[in-house]
């Protein structure tokens, strides 16, 4: 699918807000002792921001492991981004994956805590970026 630069830049707002609105679903699952959802939508909320992301940098996929991929060779391994922000979205896909297809995973509360701070930031620091980048002259 080939974008022009408003719709690209309308697509790239979308999947902010969807990170953003995903932030909110996972306080209410968190406060209604929802574990394996909240995992999910940890997860699901840096995927959408990783999808604007890309959109701003014309790398378009559905591929999880193809857009994680892109993120930590572009971002991670030029330290435009702190190492910290590759090893938050890969944990989070791979508990993500776990508790999505094994069977009888529990994630303690305490940890679904941690990982939703590290979306917010995760979130947050994607869009400071493609802030910074859309002040940039072209």
């Amino acid at each position: 699918m080939t974008l022009n630069e408003q719709d690209r830049r309308v697509l790239i707002e979308h999947r902010i807000n969807q990170a953003e609105e995903t932030i909110q679903d996972v306080h209410l699952l968190i406060d209604n002792d929802r574990t394996r959802s909240a995992i999910n939508r940890i997860y699901y909320g840096m995927f959408y921001a990783l999808l604007g992301l890309g959109l701003a940098y014309k790398f378009e996929t559905s591929k999880h492991a193809q857009l994680i991929g892109w993120f930590n060779k572009e971002f991670i391994h030029t330290n435009q981004f702190d190492s910290k922000f590759g090893k938050i979205i890969n944990k989070a896909f791979n508990r993500r994956t776990k508790s999505d297809y094994d069977s009888y995973v529990e994630f303690d509360k305490e940890i679904v805590e941690e990982m939703f701070s590290e979306m917010k930031e995760f979130i947050f620091e994607i869009k400071e970026h493609l802030l910074q980048r859309n002040k940039e002259p072209k």
